[in-house]
């Protein structure tokens, strides 16, 4: 795993990034290289390096009710969506965090955006 990009780039306004939304807690933008049609990041603003390591479940009540209106004020439950995160030798930068994907993949060939769609 390389550096916290999301603490190292984006938290620190090294990296602009267009944000969709925002608590006390977490934040919620448009991802950097996006992979689906809609593709937005949620994390945490505090660093945490996994899903395993948050000692604070109200952190918990915080993201998905971030995400949840997201869902609701993008119409997304009418269509389709996924919540995604990875741990582990999955996980690309060492920072929780959610990717909210709706739409179609950008490159169906892809085996990590697979899965039939009904748009």
């Amino acid at each position: 795993m390389g550096s916290d990009f999301y603490c190292d780039c984006v938290l620190s306004g090294q990296i602009p990034v267009r944000i969709v939304a925002e608590s006390e807690r977490v934040l919620a933008f448009e991802h950097t290289q996006p992979t689906w049609q809609t593709h937005i990041v949620v994390i945490p603003k505090e660093h945490i390096a996994e899903l395993i390591q948050i000692q604070d479940p109200s952190l918990f009540s915080e993201v998905f009710a971030l995400l949840s209106r997201l869902i609701k004020e993008r119409g997304f439950a009418t269509t389709n969506y996924k919540i995604i995160t990875n741990g582990g030798s999955y996980q690309s930068t060492p920072h929780l965090h959610f990717h909210l994907v709706s739409g179609l993949p950008l490159d169906p060939a892809n085996p990590a955006q697979s899965g039939e769609l009904k748009v």
